[in-house]
């Protein structure tokens, strides 16, 4: 019996490591550009829709862990509106960085699509 009990413990530490196991952390840069004010939603480790000041930059530190690992985590920006050169409302420019490489943008606010991309380690 004093033989199964360290086995027991064993197991159970591969198991609690294996469900605790933790990415390489990356820096995810959220940018919103264009002048005045705007909402903007964004999605990084939690979801957040404030009232701001453009340009506009919010740095996170994401670390995936668990399944997150192998599905990827989705990041986004949602940019507000800005008034265009021709007096017209358009999605303010919004771009994602990660680890200092850009990953998405919004083609200086040409796209309506906002800025998203799939986190995966």
């Amino acid at each position: 019996a004093s033989e199964a009990s360290p086995s027991a413990s064993a197991s159970s530490k591969e198991n609690g490591s294996s469900s605790a196991k933790k990415g390489v952390p990356h820096q995810v840069v959220f940018e919103v550009g264009g002048t005045g004010a705007a909402k903007v939603m964004w999605n990084g480790n939690s979801n957040h829709f404030d009232q701001v000041t453009l340009p506009w930059t919010k740095t996170e530190a994401m670390q995936l862990e668990g399944a997150e690992l192998k599905v990827g985590v989705t990041v986004s920006v949602v940019p507000g509106s800005v008034t265009g050169p021709d007096g017209m409302l358009k999605p303010a420019p919004c771009t994602i960085k990660v680890d200092g490489k850009q990953v998405a943008d919004n083609q200086e606010g040409k796209s309506p699509k906002p800025c998203e991309y799939k986190l995966k380690d």
